[in-house]
C-alpha cells in the first residue's frame, strides 16, 4: 500500500500533531514517575494519550522500574512487547496491577 502524498501544509500539520502527542506522553510519564498519577488511574483512563501508550513504557515510567524489570514482568504475565494500554484485557489489567503493587 502506497503512502498518501501530502501537501506541505498537511505534512506540517501531521508533524505538529505528532510532536504534541510526544509532549503529552512525556508529561504523563513524568506525572507517573513523580506519583501525581497512579498506575490504576492510567489503566482505567479513557484518555487517548494513556490508551495509546505501550504497556512497557508505562511500566518503565514507574519509579524503580527500567527496561529489564518491565520486560520480565510483561514476559511473566504473557503481555506482548508491542501491546498498548488500551489493548489489555480485564484479566491482564488485574494481573498487572497485582504484580506492580506488591
Amino acid at each position: 500500500m502506497a503512502l498518501p502524498q501530502l501537501t506541505d501544509e498537511q505534512r506540517k500539520a501531521a508533524l505538529e500533531k505528532a510532536a504534541q502527542a510526544r509532549h503529552e506522553r512525556a508529561e504523563l510519564r513524568e506525572k507517573i514517575k513523580s506519583g501525581k498519577v497512579s498506575l490504576e488511574s492510567v489503566l482505567e483512563s479513557d484518555d487517548p494519550i494513556a490508551s495509546r501508550m505501550k504497556v512497557s513504557t508505562l511500566i518503565e515510567s514507574l519509579p524503580g522500574y527500567g527496561k529489564a524489570k518491565a520486560a520480565k514482568i510483561m514476559d511473566e504475565l504473557g503481555i506482548s512487547a508491542s501491546r498498548r494500554v488500551k489493548g489489555l484485557g480485564a484479566r491482564q489489567r488485574e494481573q498487572l496491577l497485582e504484580a506492580l503493587t506488591k
